[in-house]
């Protein structure tokens, strides 16, 4: 018996999504999720209360709790779809819903930490959101492509509970209401960083899927010179910034990852050790702290270390030694 298999056909069948996709319920189902009032106000107002808590005792189950309770994405998806699909009215509802959720989280979150009698003893889960990776900007953009794709996709599956955990966009909103509340600038802007580069990244991701699915394109009737001007010019700014904070954000991580390295490596340097290092990337440049235990280094031995800090991409002006 002769196997006739065709490669290109099986593959051309397994990525098809023809069968599988409902674009015209797509696009009713993102856009009935943007509106942002009645029950969804007081949904977001208790679920970022609810996130508060779970960063003010550090409590991860909790904020993965209160990011299930959330419908924040709505909006940002509306935002992508409307530039993808040249539908002028609605990028601006989106965008005005969007404002309208960024208000009351912040809100929420700044009454709660300026009324709460908890005090933050070691805020690792605060921290984690003042400063985005290049994890977050990869877990943003394919769990925004995720996201959309679930939408179409006529068998609804549990893709969009994953994604609102994933992208983790109520956590940056709770810690800006955290430094608005103690007056930490570095909390407030870092957090509030992050969670631009989600919005960016998410929408971004629905704009990319938006012309990838063919969703229907709006005609556009009056001004569109002036429209596609600037609506393209929206899709270059998204794009533009994805690209300039991912290379920042890919360059902070292999400074780290290269300190990291070469702190391991010389951990033990004769009788002295590296007992505790720092990598400092809020200055330009950026800055390896070491606090050495031990015998004092000769000027030979630091010549040594220097040199083998260089050997890792790391200038000498990056290095700070504290022998104590």
């Amino acid at each position: 018996m002769k196997l006739n298999f065709n490669i290109r056909e099986f593959f051309k069948n397994t990525l098809n999504l023809t069968n599988y996709v409902d674009i015209p319920a797509a696009g009713e189902n993102i856009r009935k999720n943007i509106p942002f009032r009645g029950p969804n106000v007081y949904i977001l107002f208790v679920a970022i209360i609810i996130a508060s808590v779970g960063l003010n005792v550090n409590s991860i189950p909790v904020i993965i709790g209160a990011m299930l309770i959330s419908p924040l994405m709505g909006p940002i998806i509306g935002l992508g779809l409307g530039l993808g699909t040249n539908d002028r009215e609605l990028v601006l509802f989106s965008f005005k819903n969007l404002i309208v959720m960024v208000g009351v989280s912040l809100l929420a979150a700044t009454l709660y930490f300026m009324l709460t009698p908890l005090e933050i003893d070691n805020p690792t889960e605060l921290l984690a959101r003042t400063r985005p990776t290049i994890y977050d900007v990869f877990i943003a953009l394919f769990g925004g492509l995720a996201g959309v794709l679930e939408i179409a996709r006529k068998e609804k599956g549990t893709v969009l509970s994953g994604v609102a955990i994933a992208t983790a966009l109520m956590p940056p909103l709770c810690t800006v209401g955290y430094g608005i509340a103690n007056m930490n600038m570095q909390y407030m802007l870092g957090a509030l960083f992050l969670f631009t580069i989600n919005c960016i990244f998410i929408a971004l991701a629905a704009y990319l899927m938006a012309k990838f699915l063919k969703f229907p394109v709006h005609t556009v009737e009056k001004n569109k010179t002036r429209y596609y001007i600037l609506s393209y010019s929206l899709v270059l700014l998204l794009m533009g910034t994805s690209i300039v904070t991912g290379y920042h954000v890919i360059r902070e991580n292999e400074f780290i990852k290269n300190a990291n390295r070469f702190v391991k490596k010389n951990q033990n340097i004769g009788k002295t050790y590296i007992y505790d290092s720092h990598v400092n990337v809020d200055e330009d440049p950026y800055v390896v702290e070491l606090r050495l235990a031990g015998d004092s280094l000769s000027n030979e031995t630091k010549e040594m270390l220097l040199r083998e800090a260089e050997s890792f991409g790391i200038m000498r002006t990056q290095i700070r030694i504290h022998e104590d």
